[in-house]
């Protein structure tokens, strides 16, 4: 990877990183709808530019249907999933738990398209779920017979849900991408999903448009969630991809967290536990393995 690649790989992380923050920011007002809501439709407004060129244009119109349903399973829903879940967990948890983005990933392509892992990949499956039930259990207060302590919170559990699910949409949204969406000019999925997501999240962003108007901290981080997050995140990505092969675009993911604990600890005063770290260690272990960047040669068939 050259220097410039590596360099812009470092600003998406940090990019996808600072997410978390804007959406907590943005949600503490605006609600998790709204935030959802207003960031894919100043994002799908930010990409028209380059929507419009003629090859991006013709791939959207060739396939147009299947690009606004992955608009809803890869932006509307998790985006709406994320921004409720910071309201209750810490944004690095949340950043942690996206982490297992690929695993899910690798589960849905498994069961759907009967994309069979080998065994290093079974193993990251494994290694990777454990490292969030491990999570889950110790930021939740809910002990191995799933009763939630005294110190424990209902709602923690039900947002690191809410993020699982998200993950879990990301992971069909890349299946449905794969067997749907294969030669489709890349801008086009991008912006057209954004386009697709922000038609689903009007109405629900109409009816529940916060009472009391947010002030211009909270637009702010809603347009840098949108702009920077979103739209030109999207740009830098498929760059890399074209660029450096989409195996190494998509470590990526492993750095995410490192840029949203940081974030979380320095602008939110959030704590940075070890437990915290152990379990993301883990699950980036499992990430690793389940995606196929590292392999283990005992564990693969002989050829």
């Amino acid at each position: 990877m050259t220097p410039l690649l590596l360099l812009e790989f470092i600003v998406l992380a940090a990019l996808w990183g600072a997410s978390f923050l804007f959406m907590r920011l943005g949600a503490a007002e605006f609600g998790p709808v709204a935030t959802a809501g207003l960031r894919v439709g100043i994002a799908a407004l930010c990409l028209l530019p380059v929507f419009l060129r003629p090859a991006v244009w013709q791939g959207f119109v060739a396939r147009w249907r299947p690009i606004l349903i992955v608009g809803l399973l890869n932006s509307g829903l998790p985006f709406l999933l994320f921004s409720f879940a910071v309201l209750h967990i810490p944004t690095g948890i949340s950043a942690i738990l996206n982490a297992t983005v690929p695993l899910t990933g690798a589960l849905v392509a498994w069961l759907w398209l009967k994309d069979r892992p080998g065994g290093s990949r079974v193993l990251g499956l494994a290694i990777g779920f454990v490292g969030v039930t491990l999570l889950v259990l110790g930021k939740s207060g809910v002990d191995a017979r799933g009763v939630v302590s005294a110190g424990g919170h209902a709602m923690s559990l039900v947002a690191m849900g809410a993020c699982l699910l998200a993950t879990l949409c990301y992971g069909v949204a890349a299946s449905f991408t794969k067997r749907y969406l294969t030669g489709v000019h890349p801008m086009a999925s991008a912006t057209g999903s954004q386009i697709g997501a922000t038609l689903a999240l009007a109405l629900p962003t109409w009816w529940l448009w916060p009472a009391q108007a947010p002030g211009a901290g909270a637009w702010l981080a809603v347009a840098a969630l949108a702009v920077l997050c979103t739209s030109i995140a999207y740009i830098l990505y498929f760059h890399l991809i074209e660029r450096a092969g989409p195996a190494r675009a998509l470590t990526v993911t492993f750095l995410i967290p490192v840029f949203a604990l940081f974030y979380g600890a320095v602008f939110l005063g959030e704590t940075i536990s070890a437990w915290m770290l152990t379990c993301g260690v883990v699950i980036v272990c499992g990430t690793a393995l389940s995606t196929g960047l590292v392999r283990l040669r005992w564990l693969e068939p002989v050829r």
